[in-house]
């Protein structure tokens, strides 16, 4: 419409906690330690890194304070700039049966929890947003996937595009981000990575700048919707 693209992508990025089975979250060193990793390697250019939060692994019990994060992102984007570019949720979780990294296409209404999360909470078959429907409603990322999985193997990492992020917190706050970002125009992805044990902080460092120096390069595009499937 005659406007100029955005030309930066701004990244808040999201980990986890310890819960039941995983006494230390990759994600959670991960996250606390990005900032200062990107600054020592250099922001790829367009790239603005932007919230670094750990999460409480719980799904209705830590929402409010969920909401109130992925909201914070708008409410310093509406004080800014008036061409503030693209802005994108990356979501970190662990899944510790893992043995390479992999990118979440999508997130399943539904909330049925292998064991109490850490705030006592075990739903079992129940529509994480009622709103939304019945518990087979997916929601799906717009980050191309496909593109950023083939980058990112190019660069010599193993990973692998997925479509189930489970039923547990993972997918609980993936769906939560999902529509967050329908609404508000923005993006989200999540990705599991395994645990050290397996791959290696140092490599899971450099996989983390890796895929967001392939964000980075969404700079050039305009808002874009999540769409949403019945399945």
């Amino acid at each position: 419409m005659g406007s100029e693209g955005p030309s930066t992508v701004t990244v808040h990025v999201t980990g986890f906690k310890k819960f039941h089975g995983v006494a230390e979250n990759p994600t959670e060193t991960l996250v606390r330690n990005l900032k200062a990793f990107m600054e020592k390697k250099g922001l790829p250019r367009g790239l603005v890194l932007g919230s670094c939060t750990i999460l409480e692994t719980a799904g209705q019990g830590a929402l409010s304070s969920l909401l109130q994060i992925l909201e914070s992102a708008i409410k310093k984007t509406d004080s800014g700039s008036s061409n503030p570019g693209q802005i994108i949720w990356l979501h970190f979780g662990v899944n510790s049966g893992a043995s390479r990294f992999a990118l979440e296409n999508q997130a399943v209404n539904e909330a049925t929890f292998r064991c109490p999360d850490e705030l006592g909470w075990k739903p079992q078959r129940i529509p994480i947003i009622p709103a939304d429907g019945d518990i087979v409603r997916i929601r799906e990322t717009t980050v191309p996937v496909k593109e950023v999985n083939s980058a990112l193997v190019a660069k010599g990492f193993d990973v692998v595009p997925s479509e189930d992020a489970g039923r547990f917190v993972c997918n609980y706050v993936y769906y939560h981000s999902l529509r967050f970002a329908d609404v508000n125009k923005i993006k989200s992805l999540f990705v599991h990575v395994p645990l050290f044990l397996t791959i290696n902080e140092e490599t899971q460092m450099e996989f983390a700048a890796a895929l967001l120096e392939e964000l980075a390069k969404m700079g050039s595009g305009g808002a874009t919707e999540i769409a949403s499937v019945e399945r």
